[in-house]
């Protein structure tokens, strides 16, 4: 006994200088560092007792059944809960409940552009104009749109199908493993890391379609005062160029030279009235478009921000691989020989 108590000691003295750092680990789960009929004995599998992952046989076969088990229900059960459209129906509906706003904004903004160009002469054609790229840019909304649809299922799969069933499998040889503590422990936060990912990017389309509904509520009467206005004004302007067509049918001579001047001193001031509404139509529909693109572009990126934030709290541990462990034991030994 005092024999393997001074090699013993010996032995982690000469493990002390950094050249030995890699070997040290290898050393300290071996069977040699525990006297054979000492309290601290490994155990039969041949793990010592304590560490979270040196588990008895007993314990590596419950932790296999607890992972075979989470593989199975996440591949199986709410895997097929996560790709069916049916289980996201409050937020599909809310999807679709936006992008029927974004459509009739689309096509109020069309359709007062389309209003102001039947107005005499080209004042009113730059507000036209911007009033179509305005329609353009609203595309961009119900893209981001259909694509938050997309991702419900298509996120639900990779997540719940494919990335924790996998992970799953990647830890069973984590609980088989005898040595490599590091190794082990660098694997098991990979996994944890990943399936963490994985739940939090499923969550960012629920969480973003529920933060958005309560800014669209807020602005919710002004989005519905901007479509009104503005369906308004396409109508009185289109009805009040038909009412000029009308005047400007033949008449007589007489009749002509009589209303040259009510036609000089009226028409400047109705054009100017219609440009002064088109303009306050435009300055609405740009705020419309700040909040929809606030609700469905910004506010998605920020809860995927947030919760690589909380991943990144709750597991701060670096993944990175330590490549001194994937070498054969014969070649490490031979490297600090060298040294």
């Amino acid at each position: 006994m005092s024999d393997w108590l001074a090699n013993t000691t010996s032995a982690r003295h000469s493990l002390t200088s950094p050249k030995d750092a890699n070997l040290s680990d290898d050393y300290y789960w071996s069977d040699e560092a525990y006297p054979p009929d000492g309290s601290h004995s490994p155990r039969p599998g041949g793990m010592p007792d304590g560490g979270f992952f040196e588990l008895s046989t007993r314990g590596k076969v419950i932790a296999i059944a607890v992972l075979l088990i989470v593989g199975l229900l996440s591949f199986f059960v709410i895997g097929e809960w996560a790709i069916s459209p049916e289980s996201h129906g409050p937020t599909i509906n809310a999807l679709d409940e936006k992008k029927d706003t974004v459509m009739t904004l689309v096509a109020g903004s069309s359709g007062t552009s389309t209003a102001i160009t039947l107005l005499p002469g080209d004042a009113g054609t730059p507000i036209a104009e911007k009033l179509v790229d305005l329609s353009s840019d609203f595309l961009i909304v119900i893209a981001a749109i259909y694509l938050e649809k997309y991702l419900l299922t298509i996120i639900g799969f990779l997540a719940f199908k494919v990335i924790i069933p996998l992970g799953c499998v990647l830890l069973l040889p984590v609980v088989l493993m005898r040595s490599q503590a590091r190794l082990r422990m660098t694997l098991f936060n990979l996994v944890a890391r990943v399936s963490l990912l994985a739940i939090a990017m499923y969550c960012v389309v629920p969480v973003s379609v529920f933060v958005s509904g309560m800014i669209e509520r807020t602005y919710e009467a002004s989005l519905n005062k901007t479509i009104t206005n503005a369906q308004q004004t396409a109508a009185a302007i289109e009805e009040s160029t038909q009412e000029s067509e009308k005047e400007e049918e033949p008449q007589g001579i007489i009749e002509t030279l009589q209303n040259i001047p009510n036609a000089i001193t009226q028409l400047p001031d109705e054009v100017a009235g219609w440009l002064e509404e088109a303009k306050v139509a435009l300055n609405n529909f740009i705020e419309a478009l700040a909040v929809m693109i606030v609700t469905s572009c910004i506010i998605p990126i920020l809860v995927l921000v947030f919760f690589l934030w909380l991943v990144k709290s709750l597991l701060g541990v670096s993944v990175d691989l330590p490549m001194g462990y994937l070498r054969p034991r014969s070649m490490r030994k031979m490297r600090h020989g060298k040294r």
